[in-house]
């Protein structure tokens, strides 16, 4: 009878969460879910379509009603948070790095492999400010082991991006928003947004500006006023301030981020 039972709840269960082939609900083992893997999650996770929606809302109304804060993907994390040269590639004029970073003289000098790895400046402060308005997921087309790495180096007590991090072993085919567990409508994705790529050794191909010294080789770095991330920062501020304005409770199903970053959106009644 017990045996009947469970083929029936089995039978009768869309199998919404499965993680390592067993259902969350019906607790059988299911041979195949139509949906997405969310691996960069926990290990063996699948979401049906069905769950992976429902999911999206639910998670982005807990973020706004809760917390009140909205999802930043940060895309590519090499030239945008940090710059990464292989040693064999540094110039004459940079090998002096890899003495500072053994001596460990330098918080913003990071080895990881054959790589130096550098911080942008104001990093630290950006991540530290950003995170009490977003739920950041990096995202980037590089090495699942590399970008853990950085981002561990960055965020090493996952504060800041938890495990969120996708990389290209997730998702071979191109950037999709498929796989970020939250609501378009309050997602502002960092490349949508003007930010100048930081390059900080001179030997990188996407670099125009190669041929002219390079920051490390004349031993200095993104001017205060330059700096692209405090810029960022002053935005992404605009941009919460701009969705949280007037009561969520009347405008939150006519508010999108998205216009948001193209232009002033001024909800009804404001």
């Amino acid at each position: 009878m017990m045996t009947r039972s469970s083929s029936s709840s089995s039978s009768n269960c869309s199998h919404l969460f499965v993680r390592h082939g067993i259902c969350f609900t019906c607790k059988t083992k299911v041979s195949y879910v139509e949906g997405r893997a969310f691996d960069y999650l926990f290990s063996g996770l699948r979401l049906s379509h069905e769950a992976v929606s429902f999911t999206k809302q639910l998670t982005t109304l807990v973020s706004v009603y809760g917390h009140k804060k909205l999802h930043l993907l940060v895309l590519d994390l090499d030239h945008t948070l940090i710059h990464s040269m292989k040693t064999l590639n540094l110039s004459n004029a940079e090998k002096y790095l890899i003495k500072e970073e053994k001596s460990g003289s330098r918080k913003d000098l990071r080895k990881y492999n054959d790589r130096l790895v550098k911080f942008r400046p104001f990093v630290e402060e950006f991540l530290k400010e950003a995170n009490k308005l977003f739920t950041m997921t990096a995202y980037t087309r590089g090495g699942s082991t590399y970008a853990k790495a950085v981002v561990r180096m960055l965020d090493p007590n996952k504060i800041y991006f938890g495990d969120r991090i996708i990389t290209r072993k997730e998702s071979p085919d191109l950037k999709t928003l498929d796989l970020v567990l939250a609501d378009e409508r309050g997602i502002v994705i960092r490349n949508l947004l003007e930010i100048t790529s930081y390059f900080y050794f001179k030997n990188d191909h996407r670099n125009i500006m190669r041929s002219r010294l390079s920051y490390a080789e004349r031993k200095t770095d993104e001017s205060r006023t330059k700096r692209a991330l405090v810029k960022l920062l002053k935005f992404l501020k605009e941009v919460h301030n701009g969705f949280f304005t007037c009561g969520l409770e009347e405008q939150l199903d006519i508010k999108d981020v998205r216009y948001l970053i193209k232009g002033p959106l001024k909800p009804h009644g404001c």
